[in-house]
């Protein structure tokens, strides 16, 4: 091992043969902090094997025939680079017909007599050994007889109808089909349901070989090559799976710890299969370490908790799988240091007025330091109202002024002490040139002069220096620097240019520039440029069907020479008018041969261009229309797809006129059923667009081909491309659906994928609907959608309730909607811990005893077992005195407080208990009277927080004499920095404040305080914002338009109604309203899920009695519409919307019915007007 250093050296050359060190390394490294170790290195000797010795024998084949010279090198490592030359060492030429595959063989498409030879080697390259290896050469006879009859392609590698294929994420994707035929097969490659990445997609050895870099998991699916020839085309389809050896996500980062403090080490990986993910500590399995009670492993987290300075270590993660693993080393520093300043004591710095100033406290400490930065002896902390403090310590202070000169000092503080250093600041006046040097005409042989005066700080020194035209003055006599100018004597041509003054200091520069210019006698008149003058006499010759000669003569190019002619032309058949560009020729010529399309009425024009710009276009030429042809493209953006379960809809982009080369343009139409046996279908159409084929099977693959024709004939053959007939809605349910309960807000839904024949269309995804069980009101239940991309088979439920019982089914989605859904499943919600009291005020304070009351939490998330009193003295200081806990059992909401002192001010903090631990708190402040009589001092009650993603709304009362001030100050809970304070603007009355600017999905304490003449009271609260979202669904319940429509339906609704109630007291009791007296809590019939009407009343059901308790049977629930609206895959981007609070926000199709009372239900039955306000 090298000295001083972990490298490791293996002299190959001297100590022994390579193989002897082939193994696997992993270096160690330690101290008495812990051991970090490496990645495994592997070491493997290069090998060149030989040739294994083989006879071969000549091969004899007739003119036209297949054939394959085989390669099959020796397995070498790293692998050899396979190549085919001749005895003279020459390349052998390849082609369309002739390719060397993945593998090192030769591939003959057909065989010619030219590849008749004695000399077909193969060689095989080591690069790492620098050698080649040779084989046998190959000898080869093609007969020179008739040629064998043309055959159809056939596939020579790879073999069969499909196969299959693996690459690793990251890697380059090679797919290879070589065909054989007479004539020579043209390869194809497409993707099945998708398309070839463009910026990815490579093409090799003459199209035979498709290559896809940096492969991902979007990457896999069906491929398909295609060889075709003029007798016919066969496909052969590669199932493609891109594994993926594991990758960070997030790789785990060194900690730094105090004693005391907590932390937490994640490290995640993600590959495919899933890694495994292994814990080390100082290289060795964390299982069999030592037990550490402030270390929790939970998965790819390690949780520390109240660290000691014996929990430093060296963690090792290893996220692994069959494609590899990673390891990452992370230090876990637990340190007690008090701070230390880095930056050395009065360093000095200087800078210019009106420029920033960065004064550095560079510091270290564990605890993390507190910084503050003092100004002069006894001068009070500076703020960020006109400074910048940054989290490195250094002091921003943006525009300096001469008052900021002095001595700043920087505090740093930790609960383990505390350090300062002094630095010093000078700001200095601008330099500033105050005469500038001025613009001067001279006459060749003159003198010239430029002035520079320059104004400084007189603590530093300028440096004054010329240049011309940006560089350094010519070493010339004639240049001269006397004080403040620059003389120039004998002035010529070539001292033209322009002159700057720069005057440097060591803190800034600036400068000023002349320009000399230097004339002569007066000059003659300058010619007048411009654009050439249009050309003329244009001339048709040589008229062929194809091509024709113009020429032209050129008009005068005024002092500028032409540079080129630009030739446009016009088709007065199609586009009479419109003038297109047709060609470019040198300024010189003055005749073209064009290129012309069929079918075409031509005339053409000519415009000239020089350094000036174009010429006006010349008179048209004479007009020359070319015979009709048959055309020579295909129409573009082929599609099949469905528009019903039983059609297929081809579209295409039509030819234009100029593309159609005759008269009689039309369109013959192909299909047939890819996994079919039956022939092409074909229609010709007109000049349109679509074609529609009905009585097709529901979502069956179709191959398409569209083919432009006219008058004269056809264009060349079309390429064939995949289309799908119409989709139809799914016909299974997803199978085996379970739940499991992550957390109390948090659940994971399993299911079993549909088969593909049942889904009858393009897989969307998978759809969950689940809804919370109400108690109150089970007619009207609000259901959730979270909706998930692909084939996905599982999915995460978030922002659910705690302690409550949900319900979920899943549904399958295609492009024609969902399927039916799977049975429901039932699952509850652990308890959580609950927020806070929803008020607390103090109430009868008196010399010795204050009176509280509150209200219990709003969201309890589970059964109260008790409350939690904290209270503590306030003196005169603001200071707080010895903490207080009391237990309060959880049915009560007063409680008096008695022996305590007189007139003071005590602050108070009560909390809920669920079985899940400690919720939020509430705080509040009061005082016990001097007197009996003496009235109540200032108090802030009634205060909330209102959180939403970025921001919130703070809100309280304040009673108390006036005037006061009122501040608000917040943070992130459990955040060592400063609190920012805003200074607000309150009354008497309630106040409201708004909080900007926060970061979604945090934790934030706030206190509100007022500070006045009587004395200050303050408030604390804690609130989180909601998670981040990538969007926001706009609710259709609040649309306008809805709202009117529901209206009008509500109307209609109701005049049915009115006439069906005239109609009963005409005609007697409905039925229905006998079998509504007949039980004691009838339910309403639901409407039918097809068309939205009431569905008939069942004799054989409606005389069932209901169950004991039961207020909704079974068998006679309303039926709800399911919400249109879902939230998407949790995970993998938001579009849901949440409340303020974070928490989701449903949307629904019906409206919700108002909660019954308390208390026993009626036993009457529902009006229709209610019964309808279950469907609207």
């Amino acid at each position: 091992m090298k000295a001083g250093s972990g490298t490791l050296i293996i002299n190959i050359m001297s100590e022994g043969k390579a193989e002897s060190y082939e193994g696997v390394y992993q270096c160690t490294a330690r101290n008495e902090r812990g051991a970090a170790i490496s990645n495994n290195i592997v070491v493997r000797p290069s090998r060149s094997p030989l040739w294994t010795k083989e006879k071969l024998e000549p091969i004899t084949l007739r003119n036209g025939q297949s054939l394959v010279l085989p390669c099959r090198p020796p397995i070498g490592l790293p692998p050899a680079i396979i190549f085919w030359m001749d005895n003279s060492f020459q390349r052998l030429p390849q082609s369309e017909r002739v390719s060397q595959g993945l593998n090192g063989d030769l591939y003959f498409s057909n065989v010619l007599p030219e590849d008749t030879r004695e000399d077909y080697i193969c060689y095989a390259r080591f690069n790492h050994t620098q050698t080649i290896q040779q084989k046998q050469p190959i000898s080869v006879k093609v007969l020179s007889a008739k040629s064998s009859r043309e055959r159809p392609p056939t596939f020579l590698t790879p073999e069969g109808s499909k196969s299959t294929k693996e690459e690793l994420r990251g890697n380059v994707l090679s797919l290879e089909c070589i065909a054989e035929g007479l004539p020579t097969p043209i390869i194809y490659w497409t993707k099945e349901d998708g398309i070839l990445p463009p910026n990815r997609t490579f093409y090799r050895n003459f199209k035979k070989t498709l290559q896809i870099t940096q492969v991902s998991e979007a990457d896999s699916g069906n491929y398909q090559c295609i060889a075709k020839n003029t007798l016919g085309t066969i496909h052969h389809t590669i199932s493609v799976t891109v594994k993926a050896a594991p990758y960070w996500i997030m790789a785990p980062q060194n900690l730094v710890l105090s004693p005391g403090e907590n932390g937490t080490l994640i490290c995640s990986a993600n590959g495919d299969p899933k890694p495994r993910i292994n814990w080390l500590m100082n290289g060795v399995p964390i299982e069999i370490t030592p037990d550490d009670p402030s270390r929790k492993i939970d998965g790819d987290i390690i949780i520390f908790s109240n660290v000691q300075e014996r929990s430093s270590a060296v963690y090792q993660c290893n996220a692994s799988n069959e494609y590899g693993y990673l390891l990452a080393n992370a230090f876990v520093n637990v340190l007690a240091e008090p701070p230390r300043i880095l930056t050395p004591e009065n360093t000095l710095y200087q800078v210019i007025a009106n420029r920033p100033a960065m004064l550095d406290c560079a510091f270290f400490g564990s605890p993390l330091p507190t910084i503050e930065w003092f100004k002069g002896a006894k001068g009070s902390a500076l703020h960020e109202d006109i400074y910048v403090l940054h989290e490195n310590g250094t002091l921003e202070i943006p525009v300096a002024q001469k008052d900021s000169t002095g001595t700043y000092t920087c505090v740093a503080r930790n609960k383990l002490g505390m350090a300062k250093n002094e630095v010093h600041l000078e700001v200095k006046d601008p330099t500033r040139i105050i005469k500038q040097p001025e613009y001067a005409v001279v006459q060749r042989g003159s003198t010239v002069s430029f002035e520079c005066k320059v104004k400084h700080d007189h603590t530093l020194v300028p440096t004054v220096t010329w240049l011309k035209d940006n560089n350094e003055l010519p070493n010339d006599e004639r240049f001269s620097v006397d004080g403040d100018q620059l003389v120039v004597t004998d002035v010529g041509d070539h001292d033209s240019g322009t002159y700057t003054c720069v005057a440097n200091t060591t803190l800034d520069m600036v400068s000023a520039s002349a320009v000399l210019s230097v004339v002569a006698p007066t000059p003659t008149p300058a010619p007048i440029y411009d654009v050439p003058n249009p050309p003329f006499d244009l001339e048709l010759t040589d008229q062929q069907d194809k091509s024709v000669q113009l020429s032209w003569t050129p008009g005068d190019d005024n002092n500028s020479p032409i540079t080129k002619f630009i030739i446009e032309y016009e088709d007065a058949m199609h586009e009479a008018g419109l003038w297109h560009h047709q060609a470019e020729v040198s300024g010189t010529q003055t005749t073209a041969e064009l290129k012309l399309s069929p079918f075409v009425n031509y005339s053409f024009r000519v415009l000239a261009v020089n350094s000036i710009g174009r010429s006006l276009p010349s008179e048209a030429s004479e007009q020359y229309l070319t015979k009709a042809a048959e055309p020579d493209n295909n129409p573009t953006a082929v599609e099949g797809l469905g528009s019903e379960p039983d059609n297929l809809v081809i579209t295409w982009k039509p030819l234009n006129g100029f593309e159609s080369n005759g008269p009689g343009l039309q369109y013959k139409v192909s299909w047939r059923q890819k996994d079919g046996d039956d022939e092409w279908t074909s229609v010709v159409v007109a000049n349109v667009s679509k074609y529609i084929v009905s009585g097709t099977p529901t979502f069956v693959p179709y191959l398409i081909k569209v083919q432009a024709l006219n008058d004269v004939g056809f264009a060349p053959e079309p390429a064939v491309v995949l289309g799908h007939s119409g989709e139809d809605l799914p016909m299974v349910a997803p199978g085996n659906v379970h739940v499991n309960v992550v957390n109390s807000t948090l659940a994971e839904v399993h299911w079993d994928p549909v088969p593909l024949k049942s889904i009858r269309g393009h897989l969307q995804g998978y759809r969950i609907y689940y809804w919370k069980a109400s108690q109150r009101n089970r007619r009207h239940l609000e259901k959730k959608i979270l909706t998930f991309q692909g084939s996905k088979t599982h999915g995460m439920l978030p922002g659910l309730e705690p302690f409550s019982h949900y319900t979920l089914n899943v549904r399958v989605v295609n492009g024609k909607g969902e399927g039916p859904a799977s049975p429901d499943r039932v699952f509850h919600t652990p308890e959580g811990v609950p927020s806070a009291p929803s008020s607390l005020k103090i109430v009868n304070p008196t010399l010795d005893s204050l009176t509280l009351e509150w209200d219990p939490p709003s969201h309890p998330n589970g059964i109260l077992t008790e409350y939690t009193l904290k209270y503590q003295p306030i003196n005169s200081t603001h200071e707080l005195g010895p903490l207080v806990d009391l237990k309060i059992p959880a049915n009560k909401t007063r409680w008096t407080l008695k022996n305590l002192n007189f007139s003071t001010r005590y602050k108070f903090y009560l909390s809920a208990h669920t079985a899940a631990g400690l919720g939020s708190q509430i705080t509040e402040e009061a005082m016990t009277t001097v007197d009996e009589v003496q009235a109540l001092g200032p108090r802030i009650s009634n205060f909330t927080a209102a959180a939403a993603e970025t921001h919130a709304s703070i809100s309280w009362d304040y009673e108390g004499p006036e005037p006061v001030t009122f501040y608000v100050e917040f943070g992130v809970a459990g955040s060592k920095e400063e609190w920012r304070k805003e200074i607000v603007n309150g009354s008497r009355s309630r106040n409201f404040y708004g909080l900007k600017g926060l970061m979604p999905g945090t934790a934030y304490k706030v206190r509100v305080g007022a500070a006045g003449a009587s004395g200050s009271v303050s408030a604390e609260g804690v609130f989180e914002t909601g998670p981040a979202m990538a969007s926001r669904q706009v609710d259709i319940a609040t649309q306008g338009w809805f709202i009117g429509l529901m209206c009008a339906v509500a109307l209609l609704i109701l005049i049915l109604l009115i006439v069906c109630f005239i109609r009963r007291n005409k005609g007697g009791k409905y039925p229905v309203k006998e079998k509504e007296d007949a039980h004691a809590d009838p339910e309403i019939q639901p409407m039918k899920e097809d068309d939205g009407t009431f569905g008939e009343y069942s004799d054989a059901e409606d005389h069932k009695p209901l169950k004991k308790g039961s207020r909704t049977p079974s068998d006679r629930t309303v039926k709800k519409e399911d919400s249109d609206d879902s939230l998407v895959d949790y995970g993998e981007g938001v579009n849901g919307q949440f409340n303020e609070d974070g928490s989701f926000i449903g949307q629904y199709s019906g409206k919700k019915e108002k909660e019954p009372a308390e208390g026993n239900e009626s036993s009457e039955a529902p009006s229709p007007v209610n019964a309808m306000n279950s469907f609207v």
